[in-house]
């Protein structure tokens, strides 16, 4: 196997592409074979199970659809509701948009390679490496916001690079774009535009590409995240005490090593050497701009290691761009020594299945268990057909004048989206919540004396009954909460409560229910 040592110097053989006019490759069209089979591969699978926690919330933020959210902007919740509108509550219809987001990752990824100087067999290559990317496939079998987050890093960077190979400025305009679009599925893309701007500004690429293009596509990120501004500045700049939640949570000095170690599972285990070679491939390019993504990337490394180290993954679209420039500087090595290609190739095919296997729902349900310590994707998407019976009977347990006078009431939102999504049609009122955005559209029957409340299990929300007891004078476990194919899930060993004869107007308790997590 190639090391990280051996990465060719820029314009080496074959793997620099660039004819004698000074033009670069053709494309090469298997890369969107591989783009192909990455969708078809995540639509096959779309229904194997059902819907993950964090797409019953946003079909929730579909229906309540606002400038912003506590916890993302407005491009993902409003993809759902055009997912709504054409398929109904659906699975498969929800996640069409994130499959599509990861095809066009694959696509961004060879045509970086390209874009690096990389001939046919660079950009199938960095196509490759980006569509057995772990964090891809497992990010776009959910359409959460992580999926469209990688999507955007990879074409910011893109454009990035051409400009650093063309010298033609007015592309800035289209990085705005982007990093606007982008911030408006995720605001880690803003954070990515704001470091990247800086080390433009302030680094080596300053005197060759700093002009009045790079100040009109700051301007045009600006205003295209300006109603994500206007609405955080309405709700008390909500992302800024969710990300410092966030931050409590997942950062600090005991997730550092976490972070580190997890920046091996960005790419699948055999590409880490191409992604590797092509950090030093940028470095030793010659082209300013080229080597600020390495400072990028060398920044936001660090920032992310001390604040959110649990998280994974908030690099992971810049890596599409290394493993570009990897498959072109390491190009001419692999094929001068065709057992390390060979080896390499095996590798990423061992190591890809395995990584599929806990990131895909590949197994029977009763078999993820042992994933959810590695990857919570699959064990998240269980057991939400039976929460919504359990519910359903206690709420039907009630007599009809408790029921009046009485709401659901969830502290997760995953909880508050399986009543409103799936129990819709099961004669179920809509249920309130607590976390997140869903604490922003209310308590419901402010007078409500009965409340039904759904909590997690006793490591995701502790000693929840004697909270529930600080505003509530009788709290009874009316259920506990499990599925059928023991999966000890967020939501295994919790409980629903009867929650009656209350201390204060349920009203006046709302603002002091509020989590956000």
């Amino acid at each position: 196997m190639a090391d990280a040592a051996d990465v060719a110097d820029v314009g080496s053989s074959e793997g620099a592409g660039e004819e004698s006019g000074g033009g670069i490759a053709p494309v090469d069209r298997r890369v969107f074979v591989v783009a192909g089979v990455v969708f078809a591969v995540l639509m096959v699978l779309s229904s194997r199970y059902g819907f993950h926690r964090d797409e019953l919330y946003f079909l929730d933020c579909a229906r309540h659809l606002q400038a912003s959210y506590v916890d993302q902007p407005a491009l993902a919740p409003l993809l759902a509701r055009v997912s709504l509108s054409l398929f109904g509550v659906s699975v498969e219809g929800l996640r069409l948009w994130s499959a599509l987001a990861a095809a066009g990752t694959v696509v961004v990824g060879g045509l970086t390679a390209r874009e690096f100087g990389g001939a046919r067999r660079a950009q199938l290559l960095a196509a490759i490496a980006t569509g057995t990317m772990p964090v891809l496939l497992g990010s776009a079998h959910v359409a959460n916001t992580t999926s469209y987050e990688v999507l955007a890093w990879a074409a910011i960077a893109f454009v990035v690079v051409r400009i650093g190979r063309t010298g033609d400025t007015r592309w800035w305009l289209a990085v705005g774009a982007l990093v606007g679009i982008g911030a408006e599925f995720n605001h880690l893309a803003a954070i990515f535009g704001a470091v990247l701007l800086a080390a433009t500004v302030l680094g080596p690429a300053r005197r060759s590409v700093v002009d009045r293009w790079l100040l009109a596509g700051a301007l045009i990120a600006a205003v295209i995240v300006l109603p994500d501004l206007w609405w955080q500045s309405q709700h008390g700049w909500a992302m800024f005490a969710m990300t410092q939640a966030l931050n409590g949570e997942h950062g600090g000095a005991g997730n550092i090593f976490t972070w580190i170690v997890g920046q091996l599972g960005m790419s699948c285990l055999a590409m880490v050497v191409l992604w590797v070679a092509g950090l030093k491939f940028l470095w030793r390019s010659g082209r300013p701009l080229w080597q600020c993504l390495v400072i990028a990337y060398a920044v936001l490394f660090v920032l992310f290691a001390v604040t959110t180290g649990a998280q994974v993954y908030y690099l992971a679209g810049l890596y599409v761009c290394l493993l570009a420039a990897g498959a072109v500087g390491l190009d001419g090595w692999l094929h001068s020594r065709p057992e390390q290609l060979r080896g390499l190739m095996v590798g990423t095919a061992v190591s890809a299945t395995l990584s599929a296997v806990i990131v895909l729902p590949l197994l029977p349900p009763s078999d993820v268990g042992w994933t959810y310590g590695i990857s919570s994707n699959s064990g998240e998407m269980l057991g939400w057909p039976q929460l919504v019976g359990t519910v359903g009977r206690v709420w039907t347990g009630l007599p009809a004048g408790q029921r009046a006078n009485a709401v659901i009431f969830a502290a997760d939102y995953g909880e508050s989206g399986a009543i409103n999504e799936l129990g819709r049609g099961a004669g179920l009122p809509t249920a309130v919540g607590a976390q997140n955005t869903d604490w922003w559209w209310g308590p419901g029957k402010t007078h409500a004396t009965t409340v039904v409340a759904i909590a997690p299990g006793p490591d995701y929300a502790p000693d929840y009954a004697a909270r529930l007891r600080h505003y509530f004078r009788h709290v009874r476990v009316a259920a506990t909460l499990s599925d059928p194919d023991g999966v000890h899930n967020i939501e295994w060993g919790g409980h629903v409560y009867v929650c009656t004869d209350p201390r204060r107007p349920w009203g006046e308790m709302w603002p002091e229910l509020r989590t956000y997590a």
